[in-house]
């Protein structure tokens, strides 16, 4: 074989199972807490109750399609308001930029739902099979009666939690408590159960069976992260400095007796065996490690048996790596321009969403001039123009006239309501409805502008007397 023989690896890897070890430690606790709460609140917030009033519904979070409104608490969303949610990506990308650049891949290690659903699912396997040794054996026993009864009561297990995932998500677009009833006694729509059915699959695959190959080769986010990231940034970092040479704990004395150097790593792979991806961190940071912590957790717990310090495995920068190499003592920036600038986004995006918030009608209206004709000639030589006036109540029913501004001289009609004295057609809107209703607007001869005029039909609430207004033009006809 020549030097210059290019040899080529293959572009996907077998997998190899990986059975990690459970844990116990700061980092484990706080994976458990998050666990906990974001699996408790999306698994019951469908049934928090939330009252909005007669005639509305009372779920607290509830995406209406028939009725096309978002229900968030106190919060109502229509339609046209999809800019929130525009917003709300933002500040979600924002915040994934900012976490990445504080602490690197904080997302995955703690808040991903891969990462969520897969330690529920590796805590019903340790619970069923054992831990990573018990498995390991029993993967090795395969078809004894013992073994097949726990595997298939783990499956069962898995697919009951996908199945109540699936579940879960179809009762944020319909009455929580009525869609239950309707699903046990199969009066429920077919789209509920289909979508049960697809995230219950993809739960019970993703969870179950892709596990880590879900964060190695599917998953864009790591190959996205790695370029937004810094030397300054924290990442779970094995100190290289400290933990070589690696050797055991009576060669390690020894040598340090006769003056050799001796690091404090003993090669228990304690930190590869709790990895839920089976990465061996003191590689440096790879594709797979998702910053999850649980090698800091194993590590520092073999420290204390030893008598050693812990810290051998932790969250540490590029920058204090590189220092510690040279001697110097470890310094930390959180605040720097990349954090600033996510941060300011952060604030700026979030606080033009609550001041339209707390600023935003409850009422408006949109017009549509009639195209086909854009005018009529009257036989006393007025014109009228038609035009379709929507008018959108987020409130409690309503009356609301209609005025029209610009226009001298003008009349103004509603098909199917008689005008009020005042001459301004008066339309009654239902709570949380919208109304569409056909605008006559007359111009008698002596009144007729000379050219095409911009005008404002407005409404108000007869009540409050607030006002919203859209703004269309008048056509006085061929001159």
């Amino acid at each position: 074989m020549t030097d210059d023989t290019f040899i080529e690896g293959p572009l996907y890897e077998k997998r190899r199972k990986v059975y990690p070890q459970s844990v116990h430690g700061p980092f484990r606790r706080i994976k458990w807490a998050i666990l906990c709460a974001t699996l408790g609140t999306y698994y019951l917030l469908p049934f928090v109750r939330w009252n909005r009033g007669p005639g509305l519904p009372d779920q607290a979070v509830l995406i209406d399609f028939p009725h096309r409104r978002f229900y968030f608490f106190f919060i109502e969303l229509w339609p046209q308001e999809v800019y929130y949610f525009t917003g709300l990506l933002i500040i979600a990308a924002m915040t994934l930029f900012l976490m990445n650049a504080v602490a690197g891949r904080l997302w995955c290690g703690y808040m991903c739902p891969q990462t969520v659903w897969t330690d529920l699912f590796y805590a019903v396997e340790r619970w069923v099979e054992g831990d990573r040794r018990e498995r390991m054996q029993g993967d090795k026993s395969y078809w004894t009666f013992g073994h097949i009864r726990k595997v298939a009561l783990k499956h069962f297990l898995w697919i009951m939690i996908a199945w109540w995932t699936g579940g879960a998500w179809v009762l944020y677009f319909a009455d929580a408590p009525t869609l239950v009833k309707e699903l046990a006694t199969f009066q429920a729509p077919f789209i509920a159960y289909l979508w049960i059915g697809i995230l219950t699959a993809t739960t019970y695959v993703f969870a179950g069976h892709a596990r880590e190959q879900m964060c190695i080769y599917m998953c864009p986010w790591p190959r996205i992260q790695a370029a937004l990231t810094d030397e300054w940034a924290f990442n779970v970092t094995y100190r290289r400095d400290r933990g070589e040479p690696r050797m055991s704990v009576k060669k390690a004395d020894a040598a340090r007796a006769q003056g050799n150097p001796a690091g404090d790593c003993v090669d228990c792979h304690q930190c590869i065996n709790v990895c839920p991806t089976g990465v061996d961190i003191r590689h440096g940071i790879q594709l797979g490690c998702i910053q999850c912590g649980l090698c800091i957790d194993a590590c520092d717990n073999v420290m204390r048996e030893i008598g050693r310090p812990s810290g051998l495995i932790g969250y540490d920068t590029d920058i204090n790596m590189q220092r510690r190499r040279e001697g110097k003592p470890p310094i930390y920036r959180i605040i720097r321009p990349r954090t600033l600038v996510y941060a300011a986004a952060i604030a700026i995006v979030g606080s033009i969403m609550l001041y339209t918030l707390a600023t935003r009608a409850t009422m408006d209206v949109n017009v549509l001039h009639e195209r086909n004709p854009l005018f009529v000639q009257l036989s006393d030589g007025g014109v009228r123009n038609d035009y379709t006036v929507r008018i959108l109540n987020k409130g409690p029913q309503r009356s609301f006239a209609i005025e029209v501004a610009g226009l001298s001289g003008a009349t103004l009609r509603v098909a199917g309501i008689a005008p009020s004295s005042d001459g301004k057609p008066v339309v009654e809107v239902g709570q949380d409805q919208t109304s569409e209703v056909r605008l006559s607007v007359q111009v008698g001869p002596a009144d007729l502008p000379k050219t095409s005029r911009d005008i404002d039909i407005a409404i108000t609430d007869t009540a409050s007397g607030e006002c919203a207004g859209a703004r269309d033009h008048f056509v006085p006809g061929d001159k």
